[in-house]
């Protein structure tokens, strides 16, 4: 989504969904045991090919760090892509932590490589919203933001069959049965009610719903201290994007779908958003982020805060976590990133989330960003010379 997961964006994903980011919101949430012939492609099955790549030179020094903070967690985790093993990432981890020119560090342990239709992506943007809410609930503060259900039921597929690696099923057990977990529908109507599972309660239920779809948030309280909220889990249930509910119900232009027209609809629409919110049936399930600094962003998938404009999400299966990349935008200079993060929406060898920051100004950088892109992968000379 950033967890976030797949822990964010609000163009595309009002339209094709999202989760951000975070571990933001999930990669593949409820994704229901694939059969054996339909495994999860990954980017070991895509044509891909090396190419010479100029490192931009504005974002290196950036990237570095970002790339040095990946380090201690790629450098032990497996690689769903197949791209990479964990030993290609432990050179260049020891490189970074003594390299003092940026440029020539990217550019002398890696390699470019473009995935697919020669690097062909598409770009948006993620942020971290601020929202008003209370640690306990009171008056102008009723609708409960959930901790993680003890009930509920993780299955890492992967255990069973190597072809499900990545894949993971959520539910509840009913006897001896996984069932599906509660979707939207009856958790705002209490089922999940006098558990002690209010984390804490925001003040408005639509500022609360885009908030679990970043999958990470700063709550003011109302003493004025910030309290940090980051993704847990996820009940399971697919993402529906109500951007497209109503564009379906005929309330808003295709062409005018963007978080400002879906909260203008929904603030103008009362007695209506409820059902409308009730459409997406995937609810975000948080935790308290205790010792982030003001200015760290939210925890991403490797559990280290994500930083504006550097840090992306990325599909898993295509790009390794920890992979710095360039981007080019249309129209736009190539920028270098780092992939520290994941989203629900976030599918495919091309597909990026940019982080943009906190707050308003970041949200409506988030929203407006929607660009076909160019992605090239630097990966470890070790790696390129093995595939």
């Amino acid at each position: 989504m950033m967890m976030r997961p797949a822990l964010a964006l609000f163009s595309m994903l009002v339209l094709a969904g999202c989760a951000a980011q975070q571990p933001p919101a999930p990669a593949a949430p409820g994704a229901p045991p694939p059969s054996a012939a339909a495994a999860p492609a990954r980017a070991i099955d895509l044509p891909r090919r090396k190419i010479d790549i100029a490192i931009p030179a504005a974002d290196a020094e950036a990237a570095l760090r970002a790339f040095r903070a990946s380090c201690p967690r790629i450098t032990w985790r497996q690689d769903r892509s197949g791209l990479t093993l964990p030993s290609d990432w432990q050179a260049v981890c020891r490189d970074a932590e003594t390299a003092t020119d940026a440029v020539r560090f990217f550019a002398e342990g890696f390699e470019g490589v473009v995935l697919g239709d020669d690097g062909a992506g598409f770009a948006t943007g993620y942020f971290e919203p601020e929202i008003a809410a209370s640690r306990v609930r009171s008056p102008g503060y009723g609708v409960p933001l959930y901790r993680r259900p003890p009930d509920l039921v993780e299955v890492d597929l992967g255990t069973f069959r190597p072809e499900w690696q990545g894949r993971t099923l959520r539910g509840r057990l009913d006897g001896r049965r996984v069932v599906p977990y509660y979707g939207r529908a009856p958790i705002d109507e209490g089922v999940l009610a006098g558990k002690d599972l209010e984390l804490a309660w925001a003040a408005d239920p639509n500022d609360a719903f885009f908030l679990e779809i970043q999958g990470s948030g700063r709550l003011r309280l109302p003493n004025g201290e910030i309290m940090r909220i980051g993704y847990d889990s996820q009940n399971g249930r697919d993402y529906v994007a109500i951007g497209r509910v109503l564009v379906d119900m005929g309330e808003l232009p295709k062409d005018g779908v963007s978080m400002a027209s879906i909260m203008a609809w929904l603030r103008a629409n009362p007695d209506r958003a409820e059902q409308v919110r009730q459409a997406n049936p995937s609810v975000v399930f948080f935790r308290e982020l205790l010792g982030l600094a003001d200015d760290d962003g939210p925890r991403g998938a490797l559990n280290i805060p994500v930083r504006p404009q550097i840090s992306v999400a990325i599909d898993p299966a295509f790009i390794p976590y920890g992979t710095p990349l360039v981007a080019q935008l249309d129209g736009a200079a190539p920028h270098l990133h780092v992939a520290m993060d994941t989203g629900g929406a976030i599918k495919g060898p091309g597909r990026l989330d940019i982080f943009q920051g906190s707050g308003t100004v970041a949200g409506a950088k988030a929203g407006a960003l929607a660009s076909k892109a160019r992605v090239v992968l630097l990966l470890p000379r070790r790696a390129t010379a093995r595939l």
